[in-house]
């Protein structure tokens, strides 16, 4: 869990917004990022070039905002990769930010209770 999540990101988040309100943040991103990460397979069967890309800027930018700095930067990858580029990779493109993501919203949940 260690390294997953900035701790540096994520304590200035602490302090600029309170630790409750963070705590209800994190909440909020653990509901709704699983849907987000369905939504981008979604266009990626589909072939939705621009959904694909919002949905991968989108959990960038919510990754980046909790210091899930490798999260991130997987979403980024897929951003700006393009949809054509990920499905070119063959296998299941996708799986790799569904993994860091069960590894960033355990360690989120850690930090959100502590």
């Amino acid at each position: 869990m260690a390294g997953t999540i900035d701790a540096a990101t994520f304590r200035a988040l602490q302090d600029a917004a309170g630790a409750d309100f963070v705590g209800e943040l994190v909440g909020t991103f653990l509901e709704e990022a699983p849907r987000m990460i369905a939504e981008l397979r979604s266009a990626f069967d589909a072939g939705d070039v621009e959904r694909f890309r919002r949905t991968a800027h989108s959990l960038k930018s919510n990754g980046l905002t909790f210091g899930a700095l490798a999260f991130a930067a997987q979403a980024k990858t897929l951003e700006l990769a393009g949809l054509a580029a990920v499905k070119a990779q063959g296998g299941d493109p996708l799986a790799a930010l569904a993994a860091e993501y069960r590894s960033a919203a355990a360690a989120l949940e850690a930090l959100a209770r502590a």
